[in-house]
């Protein structure tokens, strides 16, 4: 899909506005609300807008400690890992995963070290990991900031 200047200050708009209505998203990026609905919906459509999210704030829900937690394990094979990836997303305080090369880097979020301990052994049950550290976040200077487009 091409995108054009329209396209992006949509996305531009979007990113910063997720929850604005039809003809002010229009009025921002300066088409007709009918031009502008038939743009989302090809963004949409062609996968380059994959979902509108609502922001809560961690600190007003009492989630008050981030960890980034870095795992290290010997077992790099697909079940191992669909197992591992199952097991995870069965935690809902791990907020982000990635697999970095043959590592697994976690983002959690909880409400203090306490809590986070609970989490960490039901991280670890049933699992062969060679090594977990964790980084505790002091303070978020920018956090789920918009994509640069």
């Amino acid at each position: 899909m091409k995108l054009d200047h329209f396209n992006l200050a949509i996305l531009r708009e979007l990113q910063q506005h997720p929850g604005c209505a039809q003809r002010e998203l229009a009025e921002r990026v300066n088409l007709s609300q009918n031009a502008c609905w038939r743009r989302v919906k090809q963004l949409e459509e062609a996968g380059v807008i994959e979902a509108r999210r609502l922001v809560l704030s961690r600190q007003a829900l009492g989630f008050g400690l981030v960890v980034f937690s870095m795992i290290r394990t010997r077992s790099h094979s697909r079940t191992w890992l669909a197992d591992f990836r199952e097991h995870v997303l069965g935690i809902p305080e791990v907020i982000d995963f990635y697999r970095i090369g043959g590592d697994y880097m976690l983002k959690i979020v909880t409400r203090d070290i306490g809590a986070f301990d609970l989490i960490y052994q039901r991280l670890i049950d049933g699992f062969e990991i060679d090594t977990v550290t964790s980084y505790f976040a002091m303070e978020a200077l920018a956090e789920s900031r918009p994509l640069p487009v």
